[in-house]
């Protein structure tokens, strides 16, 4: 896989937010990509019993580990009486 320099960023979240609205925005990222998956999955599986969805399969069950692990983290945040500061960006490049 040969990547080329980036030639996108997109500044999705940036800011500090209350731990309450940290988690909502962090769920709803987290969601976002597992539906993706989920309909990845099931366009795949339309016609065609037995495809291997491994991929997508796994990738949602990381999802979901990174959102409980994300959760932990902003209650701590809360209970220790902090805000939170998020920032995502989204960096596409080319590839080959």
């Amino acid at each position: 896989m040969i990547t080329t320099e980036v030639k996108q960023k997109i500044q999705l979240v940036e800011g500090k937010f209350t731990p309450s609205e940290a988690q909502d925005i962090v769920s709803a990222l987290i969601e976002e990509k597992v539906n993706f998956h989920k309909l990845q999955r099931l366009s795949l599986c339309e016609g065609e019993e037995g495809i291997n969805t491994t991929y997508d399969d796994s990738r949602i069950k990381e999802l979901y580990v990174e959102k409980r692990i994300a959760k932990e983290f902003i209650t701590n945040a809360r209970e220790e009486g902090f805000n939170v500061r998020i920032n995502g960006i989204l960096e596409i490049t080319f590839e080959r």
